[in-house]
């Protein structure tokens, strides 16, 4: 997801606004965080918001947002492999 850079550069005296950074959240908590302050303003609106705060403890996430602004939020979570002793209790 691409974002604005004008609004960046609006809370900036540079014209080019250096910003990056990369989350880590397992079942809601951090695993590793960006110092800088949209990484944590990001992090805190997210678990404001019910909908994304129970998404986030269920799974296993990376957040970053590259120089060129883009925004990516991947789920991580590694998939339970299927045993023959879950397929019989799925099935």
């Amino acid at each position: 997801m691409g974002l604005n850079r004008i609004d960046f550069e609006k809370g900036n005296k540079t014209r080019k606004p250096a910003c990056s950074f990369n989350i880590e959240l397992v079942k809601g908590r951090f695993s590793t965080i960006s110092q800088s302050a949209p990484a944590k303003d990001l992090v805190t609106v997210l678990l404001e918001d019910e909908v994304s705060k129970a998404l986030l403890r269920q799974n296993h996430y990376t957040i970053s947002l590259n120089s060129d602004l883009q925004l990516s939020i991947t789920n991580i979570t590694p998939v339970e492999a299927v045993t023959p002793e879950n397929e019989e209790h799925n099935g």
